[in-house]
């Protein structure tokens, strides 16, 4: 990456407007020196003075922490060395499962001298030396029909880790949705956990089967007439679930999520409900469900219309979850309910869909809940860790938890009360027009922070490096219903007159996870704008009957179908630059602080011979970097399709302090830990899948 001066403005300033005017740069700077002085100079934070479960130097959770923060104090490397780092080890992680794997979606975790994750397709566990990279040991479930089945094997992301009478136990779910507790020192299962599990291969201790419990008292199930098959699971009319993250151990209990077919990829209307699970981390023994459909007589019930509570189902959590261990909160991040862009057999807002969701980790009980998408059809699941925090807002401390999602919008709640730290407004959306679907009329939106990148596309916003290339891109926009987040999906025989509904946006994805540093409030999030469109078509000429994902018995009268948008002119996106940027967020004011293009300018865009002559230094290249604090620095690479480089930033500045080259382009994550008095650096990179450890000179 080319060394850019971070953008820097004030709080009412709209960060496109300042991109390329200097002429405010002194007051711009003067602001945020201003700003940088404060957090230098404010007193010990309670995030410094609380248990986030993780002593220094480990990495104890998915997300470095129980507060979701992927957050480290540790700084042996640091501004004047970090040019030294260099490949310590790499240990490959993609022949774990019939076919070689790609990507490298699970961030290790670091707890006692043992680096542990899951690899590959079969989703095997294993504990890693740390200062070496040798493999100890490995775990991989045997094959069963339910894996087999399963949507998202190489989607484990981590494990989960807890203690039994000081005894350090690995807590992993499988694709094939089975809970393992494995002793973390010698990778055998546990003893006097769980139940034995009728399929052969599998040990007779150490395992819960989860589908029995998430079955149990639901109607569809109930009114089956086959016995229960431990090997092939759910039956294909009634839905499939399987667990895409890892758990989470709070206060002696294992929390579960889960995770469904994709919902742009699904036909029927049937499906399992993604409900969560909790069991004693000690015996496995099972404690509670909290129902994320409810039923008759639970609280948002009635956000359910036309039954469709009794048959259809997801609303899985498939993003991972974090923890107030001192409440005893849990936090949980859901998806969307069964079928994308099409929501007419299930009117309603549809609770708890696309909600962050807080439960006493003791009981299940329901604290508080937030949705921050109605009857959500847009596939914009939450695909972040709500991230915790605590912060000083207008001078009084909030236990905050803060919520990132695809559509860019930032959700800060209490994360005792769920009250909004800033007012969230409902505001009147476009309705669809497709033969009977139902849209919601409202949906949220908060005030403040602004979203990682503009809603819609204004004429100011649309690009303007010469006036012959804005007029033509005119054109082009004038085609098309362009707007925000939520404009519906049309359908072939619209007649709107439009080509296409056109939703414009920027956020981020679980490919490209926010960071948080507790110690400042300041969250880091990767965005890029995007523009993009397509139509729902009817059900039946997307059913496959006979494909092992289909699932249920009942067509969608309508569902995804082919996705569009507007195109570029010449070459070159119809939007303004940036094509994508890294922001820092102060979380206490809610204002955005800077923020520094992700990636070089395209070297299509270098090369337009229209725009020879013009400042194209900050536009990014549109891909989105992964990113960790640890110490002063900010780490960041340039995207999985970008080039093979790890920067570093001053956390509070976004001044540039380096860049080194790597093995292959960083994605998913990272990771850090101290291991014999050396700072090491984790990345996940793929082609194929791999651990790259970097370290200095030792």
């Amino acid at each position: 990456m080319r060394p850019a001066t971070p953008v820097t403005f004030v709080a009412t300033q709209h960060p496109e407007e300042s991109m390329f005017r200097s002429n405010r740069r002194i007051l711009e700077l003067q602001q945020v020196t201003l700003v940088i002085l404060t957090l230098m100079m404010a007193p010990l934070s309670l995030s410094q003075a609380q248990d986030r479960g993780t002593p220094y130097g480990e990495w104890r959770y998915q997300s470095a922490d129980s507060w979701g923060t992927r957050y480290s104090p540790v700084d042996q490397i640091d501004s004047s060395n970090f040019g030294n780092l260099e490949v310590a080890w790499t240990w490959q992680a993609n022949n774990f499962g019939p076919e070689v794997d790609y990507q490298m979606k699970s961030t290790p975790t670091y707890v006692d001298g043992i680096l542990y994750t899951v690899a590959g397709q079969r989703r095997t566990v294993v504990a890693i030396d740390p200062n070496t990279g040798e493999t100890l040991w490995t775990y991989r479930e045997p094959n069963t029909i339910r894996w087999e089945r399963s949507m998202r094997q190489n989607y484990g992301k981590g494990v989960a880790y807890g203690e039994r009478d000081g005894r350090g136990v690995i807590y992993y779910t499988s694709p094939a949705f089975f809970l393992h507790a494995i002793d973390a020192e010698t990778g055998q299962h546990i003893e006097d956990f769980g139940a034995p599990v009728a399929i052969d291969g599998f040990p007779q201790t150490g395992v819960v089967d989860l589908l029995p419990d998430l079955l149990r008292n639901w109607g569809p199930w109930e009114a089956w007439d086959q016995p229960y098959n431990p090997d092939y699971g759910i039956p294909r009319e009634l839905g499939f679930i399987t667990a895409s993250s890892p758990p989470i151990v709070v206060n002696g209990t294992v929390v579960i999520g889960n995770s469904a077919e994709q919902g742009y990829n699904q036909t029927r209307v049937e499906n399992v409900p993604g409900d969560i699970l909790a069991y004693d981390a000690s015996n496995g023994d099972f404690k509670w469900k909290f129902h994320v459909i409810p039923r008759p007589g639970e609280f948002g019930h009635d956000t359910w219309e036309n039954d469709a509570w009794q048959y259809t189902g997801d609303v899985s959590s498939w993003a991972p979850m974090s923890a107030d261990r001192e409440r005893g909160i849990v936090y949980i991040p859901t998806n969307p309910p069964t079928i994308d862009y099409f929501g007419g057999f299930r009117p309603g807002d549809n609770l708890f869909g696309t909600s962050v969701i807080a439960l006493d980790v003791t009981t299940g009980e329901r604290v508080w809940h937030f949705q921050t998408v109605h009857n959500d059809q847009w596939n914009y699941d939450i695909p972040n860790v709500p991230i915790i925090t605590d912060l000083q807002v207008d001078g009084r401390g909030i236990p905050a938890v803060i919520q990132t999602t695809k559509t860019g919008l930032i959700f800060a709640f209490d994360r005792e009360t769920g009250e909004p730290i800033w007012p969230i407004e409902e505001r009147p959306v476009e309705q669809t027009v497709v033969p009977g679907n139902w849209t919601a009329a409202t949906q949220p939106f908060p005030t403040r922070p602004e979203p990682m990148e503009p809603l819609g596309l204004p004429e100011s916003d649309i690009i303007d490096f010469t006036p012959e290339l804005r007029s033509e891109a005119m054109g082009i926009v004038s085609r098309y219903n362009v707007g925000g987040a939520f404009l519906p999906r049309l359908y072939g025989d619209h007649s709107t007159g439009f080509e296409d509904n056109i939703r414009c946006y920027g956020g981020l994805n679980i490919t490209n996870p926010a960071t948080l540093d507790p110690t400042t409030g300041i969250l880091y999030v990767a965005s890029a704008r995007r523009c993009g469109g397509g139509m729902v078509i009817p059900g039946i000429e997307a059913d496959d009957p006979e494909a092992m994902a289909t699932t249920g018995t009942t067509l969608s009268q309508w569902v995804a179908g082919p996705g569009g948008g507007m195109g570029t002119i010449q070459g070159l996106p119809l939007h303004k630059p940036p094509y994508s940027r890294l922001s820092a967020f102060d979380m206490n004011t809610g204002e955005r602080l800077w923020w520094v293009p992700v990636g070089d300018t395209p070297q299509t865009v270098l090369d337009h011979p229209a725009l020879e002559g013009l400042d194209l230094s900050k536009t990014g290249s549109g891909a989105s970097s992964i990113q960790m604090v640890a110490g002063d620095l900010l780490y960041a690479t340039e995207g999985s399709s970008g080039p093979a480089v790890l920067n570093a930033y001053d956390k509070l500045t976004g001044e540039h302090v380096g860049e080194i080259e790597i093995p292959s382009p960083g994605q998913y994550g990272m990771m850090t830990y101290m291991h014999e008095g050396n700072q090491f650096v984790v990345l996940q990179v793929g082609r194929p899948g791999r651990l790259v450890a970097l370290s200095l000179p030792q």
